[in-house]
């Protein structure tokens, strides 16, 4: 359906979405997403590259239709 596929680090970014109050319709941007760091650093304490995940992760999520690109300068859409 996509480049990747939906896994546990999906399901992790999409629920600290969820959890910020954001839903269908709802933009938001890269910045936003990236206040979760520090919880995802906390789930997977041996990844240093915390921020190109989520990067790979709202690709995977734009694949499966959850979310679209507005723009590139990191702004998103809830679908």
């Amino acid at each position: 359906m996509g480049s990747g596929n939906w896994t546990d680090w999906t399901d992790a970014v999409w629920d600290c979405i969820k959890l910020m109050g954001h839903d269908s319709g709802s933009v938001i941007t890269l910045k936003d997403v990236y206040s979760a760091v520090p919880v995802l650093q906390r789930m997977y304490p041996d990844n240093d590259h915390i921020e190109d995940k989520i990067r790979q992760q709202l690709q995977i999520m734009k694949d499966f239709g959850r979310l679209e690109f507005v723009n590139n300068q990191g702004v998103y859409r809830i679908l």
